[in-house]
């Protein structure tokens, strides 16, 4: 296809940070261009199925990256409309206003960010309000002040979580109702009312939702923006390479392969990257020029560093009793968020997981042989189940990094083992609680838990920090509004830009930041 329009603005991805941004910058009746790397994920009945997504990877991209050691490995990424939000679980929380400072971890030091929570908290309260958060503010104490309440009630817990929220609080402990972003109608007894889009299935975390009733970036912010004549989207635009002027100093062509087979240019005022953080680190990098020969906005060598991604564990627990809960994701708790009251170190949070079903537990089991023989079939085990996501903080090592070699294949180093004290102490916080939370103790091993082993490397759902920002050229690649410091019209929007990752989900800061810059955006176009 020949394009011979002039763009204001192109945008190079759908995700939380470039499907936010689209949908900010729609209004302005500025010309947009989204360019998109796959197409829309099919609506089927697979995309409710757990062996078509957990067992068999139906729905992944069909790539290999490589590991430091030259190792191949399948990475957790998904190209469609709306990137990794299909199939993200909607936990949509804020960072806490001291992980926008320097946080002394047990093995090192969380850097301070450019801008403090003030400055993103009423972007914050937007893109809970876009993103149709669910939640209840005031409920968690380690959270900063908000300008205003959620602007949906929470989820309500179903009785099997009620009871572990109950017990917890005997615990002294302070759970709270996680935030999530669904699209949920409830009635007195918290079921969904017959008008409401969400049924509060079992399908939310992990899985696309066939319905649209999940906040993702695809129904919340790319459709709408499109009904907008001024923006235009390409899907199946895999953007191979950033052009710049002789200076070097303006991007001056976006280069995509086309689902046609064709490459085309497209040219814009203003480029904006928002590939997810290891992609858009590799085509800054395969952009490398005569001007920008270590890749562009690279001048401080820091584009690929930096990598980071959470330090994550699964627990499963096998209540005494069953546990019918279908939609699970609906509790969380940060008392050792900051630090324990036996240790002086962060911790990270505790959260619920989507229920998991046999074929999940049978899907993994290969994970655990020789560890963990269960004595009980998965289908009463999934019975049984009570299922925890331990979340801890990564920390920015300059050699866990992205690379790409002669053949421009994609190498992502990673120390596995960076920071994962803080998550330890986490388990056992919470192993030890088990048995008064009304756990099994005698089924799994000697610890009342079905234990899932830290994520591999492939386990790329929270990257981040490869191209920060930062106020010194020399040590970051992006100003504090985002805008490449070697370039006057490049700007990145996705999780990129984090110097540090604390220790939440990162989509709600990524979708915050996306409003934040679009309004910087809208005000240098007028």
């Amino acid at each position: 296809m020949a394009d011979n329009q002039h763009y204001d603005v192109i945008i190079i991805g759908t995700g939380a940070g470039g499907g936010t941004l689209a949908h900010r910058l729609a209004p302005t009746g500025k010309r947009i261009l989204v360019l998109e790397r796959g197409g829309y994920l099919p609506r089927e009945r697979d995309n409710w199925d757990s062996t078509a997504v957990f067992v068999k990877g139906k729905y992944r991209a069909p790539e290999y990256w490589y590991d430091k050691d030259g190792n191949a490995f399948p990475p957790e990424v998904n190209y469609y409309v709306g990137g990794n939000t299909k199939f993200y679980g909607a936990a949509l929380f804020r960072l806490r206003p001291e992980d926008f400072g320097e946080l002394r971890h047990h093995d090192g030091v969380s850097p301070a960010w450019p801008i403090r929570y003030e400055d993103l908290e009423p972007y914050y309260t937007q893109a809970e309000h876009l993103y149709l958060v669910h939640g209840r503010h005031g409920e968690d104490p380690t959270e900063g002040p908000a300008s205003a309440q959620y602007a949906h009630p929470p989820v309500e817990h179903e009785p099997r979580i009620q009871q572990l929220s109950d017990d917890l609080e005997k615990q002294g402990l302070h759970p709270f109702h996680l935030p999530i972003g669904v699209n949920l109608t409830q009635d007195a007894t918290g079921k969904a009312t017959h008008d409401s889009a969400c049924i509060r299935c079992d399908r939310v975390d992990g899985f696309p939702c066939l319905i649209g009733a999940k906040s993702d970036a695809q129904v919340i912010c790319v459709d709408p923006a499109l009904r907008h004549d001024n923006v235009r989207m390409i899907t199946h635009a895999d953007v191979r390479r950033l052009e710049t002027d002789p200076t070097g100093r303006t991007v001056t062509g976006v280069v995509a392969d086309l689902g046609d087979g064709s490459t085309e240019t497209f040219t814009g005022d203003i480029v904006v990257v928002a590939c997810g953080a290891v992609n858009s680190a590799v085509l800054l990098l395969r952009s490398a020029n005569d001007k920008h020969p270590a890749g562009l906005a690279n001048s401080s060598g820091v584009v690929g560093r930096h990598y980071m991604r959470h330090n994550n564990l699964a627990l499963m627990a096998v209540s005494k009793e069953p546990n019918p809960t279908a939609f699970q994701k609906t509790l969380a708790l940060h008392d050792w968020y900051l630090a324990g009251d036996d240790w002086e170190f962060p911790m990270g949070g505790i959260q619920m997981l989507g229920k998991s079903d046999a074929a999940q537990i049978h899907g993994e089991a290969p994970r655990w042989a020789g560890a963990v023989t269960p004595d009980m079939p998965f289908e009463v085990l999934a019975h049984h189940a009570v299922d925890f996501w331990l979340c801890g903080e990564d920390l920015p090592a300059a050699d866990n990094r992205v690379t790409l070699d002669a053949d421009g294949n994609v190498h992502l180093a990673l120390d596995e083992k960076n920071n994962t004290a803080g998550l330890k102490r986490l388990r056992h916080k919470l192993q030890s609680m088990l048995g008064k939370l009304g756990m099994h103790e005698h089924h799994l091993l000697s610890h009342s838990i079905y234990l899932h082993k830290g994520m591999p490397i492939g386990a790329t759902a929270h990257q981040a920090g490869t191209v920060r920002f930062g106020t010194d050229p020399a040590s970051s690649a992006l100003d504090v509004t985002c805008k490449a410091h070697d370039l006057d019209n490049l700007y990145v929007v996705d999780t990129s830009f984090f110097p540090s990752i604390g220790a939440v989900n990162p989509s709600l800061t990524a979708i915050a930041n996306a409003l934040r810059v679009g309004d910087h955006l809208a005000d240098r176009m007028r």
